[in-house]
């Protein structure tokens, strides 16, 4: 079994430039054999203000993927019980894919790994289009042409299951849906040598300048806090070793978000010994210990958070005193074993292979 890895473009200050570095070879590792679906080189490679990718570019960028799928096909390279891996669930040539797949009589199986999308109200396609059947239909489409669709976390799955309507236990016993996490253990090996035992007053906010993320919160408490320093990573222009550097060195990550899926800024964080500060909301409730919670009411909105203003300011003092970095260590090792390993991705992939 060949799986076919349709890969999300590399953007420099995502991920998803390390996805194509890594991701290639830790499912080799795992003993699957990959070819990688790459896109075109001159792909645009600025993201939309605020946006997780280029919304137009990501379209050059799959166009050009479903081409080279396309060309497979049509020289008889694709063979019954290969894979195609989506590293975005959200990709309409899987459509065409499965098309090409149907009426030539080739039996593959293809996986995905969903994001985000329209089904999430705070997402960008929830708030600029919202319930539209077009792209309802769209997501349903996909998620239906998926074998294995994969979610990070529980909560996600949950949200999508709510707005779609579906059982989530029934998708999980059949094997249709899997919680997995992402594949990132890579980040361990990656971030260890910016992991300082001096500490700074530091207080990062690492997270897309999207009205989700809720910057007028974290410029607030910074004007009301001038004694520490306060860093927007998103209003600078940093290399991604600027911006370890920057994790290893701040006390605090902190997060007033109201869109998420898994955090992978707060996860980095703790692996560096930075103090992940979240709202007990979204996929944070699951993934993170009671020390590292805040109660959602205090940043539910702005509003909200100026009734609760003088709790956040105390908090942020108590952590800032306290920094204790076994716990966060303790945090960081869950994170990985739970949430940031590609073994359960992979045993599902690999669980095709052997037939099952």
């Amino acid at each position: 079994m060949k799986v076919f890895l349709v890969e999300l473009e590399p953007v420099e200050t995502r991920y998803t430039a390390q996805w194509k570095k890594y991701l290639p070879e830790q499912m080799q590792f795992a003993g699957l054999d990959v070819e990688v679906i790459e896109g075109p080189s001159d792909a645009p490679t600025d993201t939309t203000p605020g946006a997780f990718l280029n919304f137009s570019g990501t379209n050059y960028w799959k166009s050009e993927q479903l081409k080279t799928i396309s060309k497979l096909f049509a020289e008889g390279k694709v063979s019954d019980g290969d894979y195609f891996l989506y590293t975005d669930a959200w990709n309409p040539t899987v459509i065409q894919l499965k098309y090409m797949a149907e009426l030539l009589g080739v039996k593959i199986q293809v996986g995905g790994m969903w994001h985000a999308g329209s089904y999430d109200p705070a997402d960008f396609l929830g708030r600029l289009i919202g319930d539209a059947p077009w792209v309802r239909h769209a997501e349903r489409s996909m998620f239906e042409v998926f074998d294995n669709n994969f979610f990070a976390t529980d909560f996600h799955i949950d949200m999508f299951c709510r707005e779609f309507g579906y059982e989530k236990f029934e998708l999980l016993n059949s094997g249709k849906a899997s919680i997995v996490g992402w594949p990132m253990e890579y980040l361990q090996h990656e971030l260890k040598e910016y992991d300082n035992a001096f500490k700074e007053n530091i207080i990062l906010f690492p997270h897309r300048l999207a009205p989700e993320k809720q910057l007028d919160i974290f410029k607030d408490l910074a004007e009301t806090m001038p004694e520490y320093e306060w860093i927007v990573c998103q209003e600078q222009t940093l290399t991604k070793d600027e911006y370890h550097s920057l994790l290893g060195r701040a006390k605090i990550v902190f997060s007033a978000n109201t869109q998420e899926t898994l955090g992978i800024s707060c996860y980095e964080g703790a692996l560096v010994g930075a103090n992940p500060m979240v709202p007990d909301r979204l996929s944070y409730s699951e993934m993170f210990t009671g020390e590292f919670l805040y109660p959602s009411e205090w940043t539910e909105d702005f509003e909200s958070y100026q009734m609760n203003k003088d709790l956040v300011v105390a908090h942020i003092k108590k952590v800032l005193g306290e920094n204790d970095k076994s716990k966060i260590d303790l945090q960081a090792a869950s994170l990985t074993h739970n949430f940031f390993s590609g073994k359960a991705l992979y045993e599902v992939i690999r669980g095709k292979q052997d037939g099952q």
